[in-house]
Order: structure tokens, then C-alpha cells, then sequence
């Protein structure tokens, strides 16, 4: 289970079908101060509310972005943000990467954890793209067929050779000359929204 601090995700996990195991609000059916030492925010909320992870989506639609090692919940929670803003897709996270039920990661999807799938980066299905900083064909180059997962590294260590080697193709999204990379995050958005754009072309 896992905790969404705040009225905003709460009304997000209710109004995509998630059910609560438990709703808790400040002076109602739980004392403010219980609540906020166990919140993690700066400033306590007045609801907390508690979702078991196996009531998340689970049906995978045909795009996805498959996330290697990406270690930052920020960034995570972004790229579930991002799937779910240029999807329907889907997020695929190895092992390493943050736990998407996270606080942090689940502040950073604004609520779209609740209408995201999740799945095992081994398990993702589709053509594998790798997006890469350098050495690939253009983004806006590649074919891409109706089921593709965007294979994402965490910018510093990117992907290894193992990972690269099981991807069908290698895309690059040009950057300036002296721009040595992007976020992972804006790297996952840019991709989805190229494949958005080509559909409504």
C-alpha cells in the first residue's frame, strides 16, 4: 500500500476508479497533529488517503516508455505525467529505478499515477527505440510502428551496452551544438509527443 497526501491526488485516484483502503482527514476521523507527523510535506495536508498498488491500472495500451535504472522520483513521476498527457501509454521501470508510489514520484505525476499502467521493464512489450544522445538516427527520422516503447537511461549513466543491444533501433533527438544532453524526462515527453504529432498529422 501507499499514501497520497493531499485533496488534489486524492480526488485524481477517485475520479480515475481507484478505490481508497482508507480515507483520513484532518479533524474529522483522525487528530491534524497524527497527521501531520506522518505526512512527508512541508506543510501537512487536511486528507491523506491510503491505495493498495495492485488497484492501479494494469491494461497496457500499445505505446509505453520503458525506464532503465532512472533513479530520480522526480523524474519518474514526470515521465508518468508524460504518458499520460501525449498517451494513452504505459511506464516500464526496471530494477534501480524509484518507486513510482513514492511521495515524491507520485507529486511529481500530478495525480496521473492513478490512470497510468505500470509495468516490468523486462515484461514491456513492443518495438524498443532507444533514445540516446549521440550516434542515433534523428527522432523525427525513425519509422515507428503502432506499438513502440522509448527506451530511457537515467542522463548521467544513460543506457548500457546490454540494454541497447536488445532495442530494435537507436533514436536521437538533435540537440544545440553545445548541449551535451537532456533530461530524461524531457527526453520521454519530447518522444511521446512526436509520436502524438505523426498520429494527428
Amino acid at each position: 500500500m501507499f499514501i497520497a497526501e493531499g485533496e488534489d491526488l486524492v480526488d485524481s485516484a477517485l475520479a480515475a476508479g481507484v478505490e481508497a483502503v482508507e480515507v483520513l482527514v484532518a479533524g474529522e476521523n483522525v487528530e491534524p497533529a497524527l497527521l501531520a507527523e506522518v505526512s512527508t510535506l512541508g506543510h501537512p495536508p487536511r486528507v491523506i488517503g491510503v491505495f493498495r498498488r495492485s488497484d492501479l491500472p494494469r491494461e497496457l495500451p500499445p505505446v509505453g516508455l520503458a525506464l532503465w535504472q532512472v533513479a530520480d522520483p522526480g523524474n519518474v513521476g514526470t515521465l508518468i505525467r508524460s504518458a499520460d498527457a501525449f498517451g494513452p501509454a504505459y511506464v516500464a521501470l526496471s530494477k534501480a529505478s524509484a518507486d513510482p508510489t513514492g511521495p515524491k514520484a507520485l507529486r511529481a505525476s500530478a495525480g496521473s499515477l492513478f490512470r497510468v499502467p505500470l509495468t516490468d521493464f523486462e515484461r514491456a512489450p513492443g518495438e524498443r527505440v532507444a533514445l540516446v544522445p549521440r550516434d542515433g538516427r534523428p527522432l523525427a527520422e525513425i519509422e515507428l510502428g503502432p506499438a513502440v516503447l522509448f527506451v530511457l537511461g537515467a542522463e548521467r549513466e544513460g543506457l548500457p551496452e546490454e540494454v541497447l543491444a536488445q532495442c530494435d533501433q537507436r533514436a536521437t533527438i538533435p540537440l544545440a551544438a553545445d548541449v551535451e544532453s537532456l533530461n530524461v524526462a524531457t527526453a520521454g515527453a519530447i518522444a511521446l509527443y512526436e509520436l502524438r504529432r505523426r498520429g494527428s498529422a
